[in-house]
């Protein structure tokens, strides 16, 4: 079309920034495009890009029952329970032993300090992703955090086979696994900001934001049904699931309106905006003017920062308890 070619002919540079996906659909159809088009694309592909992540993180708290299964027995002393599990302790200890180290008196303590490692780094590596992502192409850096945390979360699964039982191993793969965990929600939200303005912010974050407990369901769902052949394979597919996912982000996530060669202006897409009651996207991101990444103080000074922040960190703080430790205590009691 002619809108194609006079992008093809304006910027040829962003022309060829194109996910090799959309490039494909685009030289079959023999024309670009629609805005809504790729606007749809961003929602979908970045609703399952996210969902992956949860239901990679969601591994752990279904596999904690099995790794160590028995020091809870020497725990209950409670009547009926404790009768219970003197009768069938045999029978317990045949169908499942556990896996060293966590398997032993301190197990609990030892799968605290994976978690705590794994979200340790995942709050480090959250502020240096926000960095990267505001420098870097976000596709790229979306692809290789994907890719990274399939990785990670398959090594750790791959102790099953490898009969892998030491401590140091399983601690750093959780913090690798955390570092590249802290590549998605950065990413995701910059990329929907780019193509949405105000006015139907709260209904498309709203629909959108449904990712986190979908990709907690289908991980919990996956890492369950699995489990019976082994606890490896907990860990595998949902590494395989979202490298798969990550695959599908390199090849037809459109990063930006002008990564797509649409003018703001010319396009329409500047013109929802100022209807919207607003110059610009929710979210900025750079473009060839490289502009100045927003620094860790300047952040703060943005008002709604700090209570914004405030309100996640108690929040988090008991969705995570549930999300890490709840199948584990139901286990348990």
């Amino acid at each position: 079309s002619s809108l194609y070619l006079m992008a093809s002919v304006e910027e040829p540079g962003r022309q060829r920034s194109k996910p090799p996906g959309i490039r494909l659909v685009e030289c079959v159809y023999g024309s670009s495009l629609s805005v809504r088009t790729y606007q749809a694309i961003v929602l979908v592909v970045t609703f399952l890009a996210y969902a992956s992540y949860h239901a990679s993180r969601k591994c752990t708290s279904i596999v904690k029952s099995v790794l160590d299964p028995e020091s809870s027995e020497m725990r209950i002393s409670s009547w009926p329970a404790s009768v219970y599990l003197k009768a069938n302790r045999e029978k317990l200890r045949a169908s499942s032993d556990g896996w060293a180290p966590f398997n032993g008196a301190d197990g609990t303590e030892l799968l605290g300090e994976i978690d705590l490692a794994f979200l340790s780094f995942y709050a480090f590596g959250m502020y240096f992703s926000g960095q990267l992502g505001d420098r870097l192409d976000l596709r790229l850096f979306l692809t290789a955090g994907m890719v990274g945390t399939g990785l990670f979360t398959s090594l750790f699964g791959a102790a099953y086979w490898l009969n892998i039982h030491i401590y140091v191993y399983f601690l750093v793969v959780q913090m690798f696994a955390g570092l590249f965990q802290s590549t998605g929600w950065p990413s995701v939200v910059a990329v929907v900001g780019e193509w949405f303005g105000k006015k139907k912010r709260g209904l498309i974050m709203g629909i959108w934001n449904a990712h986190t407990s979908v990709g907690n369901i289908s991980g919990s769902l996956i890492a369950s049904a699995v489990l019976r052949y082994g606890w490896g394979w907990s860990f595998l597919l949902p590494g395989l699931l979202i490298a798969s996912m990550g695959l599908l982000v390199f090849l037809v996530l459109p990063v930006s309106p002008e990564s797509m060669g649409l003018n703001r202006d010319r396009d329409g897409l500047l013109e929802s905006f100022k209807k919207e009651g607003v110059e610009e996207p929710l979210l900025r991101q750079m473009n060839g003017d490289k502009e100045k990444a927003v620094g860790f103080i300047q952040a703060w000074r943005i008002p709604g920062v700090a209570s914004y922040a405030l309100c996640l960190f108690f929040s988090k703080l008991v969705a995570y308890t549930f999300l890490y430790w709840l199948p584990f205590y139901i286990s348990r009691t």
